[in-house]
């Protein structure tokens, strides 16, 4: 489904030890997972906290598709580690 939902991301990189967080936004959802807009490229497999922001409902994921940079950021096809029907707060 298309939906525009704000998010908050959170990672830690190998080499730096320290999480970051940023703000990023879904294209697409689905109970599974989501396209989100990133400011930041992430490799395969990088495990992520994700947190809707319009719920502040947050879960885990992992980044299974790294797409190219558009004007607004990275896309990234993202997988819900454990997928909650609530989580998107739309009736999927």
């Amino acid at each position: 489904m298309n939906s525009r939902v704000p998010l908050a991301i959170e990672w830690v990189e190998s080499k730096a030890k320290a999480p970051h967080q940023e703000h990023a936004h879904t294209r697409v959802v689905n109970y599974y997972g989501c396209l989100l807009v990133s400011p930041h490229a992430m490799p395969l497999e990088q495990r992520l906290k994700v947190t809707n922001l319009a719920n502040r409902q947050s879960i885990g994921a992992v980044v299974v598709y790294t797409g190219n940079r558009r004007v607004d950021g990275w896309e990234l096809g993202v997988e819900l580690v454990q997928p909650k029907m609530d989580f998107w707060g739309l009736e999927l």
